[in-house]
């Protein structure tokens, strides 16, 4: 009777190791849907703040293009006025 226990005993060895590897594996995949849950959430978190950043661009770009066609509007007043204050000395 004991040798069948210990035969017993000997071959659920094997089983064992292999389910603490179903084990381990079992929380490396849940470790790991874990992680990809946050890398997605992270993903669509940084997605939003490129658009984000886009439509601040393009905005600066149009304030910047207003900008310089004001500058180049205050130049043309400058030298008018300039002429015009010209003309004044002349009379």
């Amino acid at each position: 009777m004991a040798k069948q226990a210990v035969a017993r005993t000997v071959d659920l060895e094997p089983i064992d190791r292999l389910e603490e590897k179903v084990k381990l594996l079992v929380s490396v995949v849940t470790r790991l849907r874990a992680e990809q849950a946050t890398a997605t959430e992270e993903h669509a978190r940084l997605t939003q703040e490129v658009e984000s950043l886009r439509a601040r661009l393009a905005d600066a770009h149009g304030v910047d293009a207003e900008l310089d066609a004001l500058r180049h509007e205050r130049d043309a007043i400058r030298q008018r006025v300039a002429e015009m204050l010209s003309h004044l000395e002349a009379l």
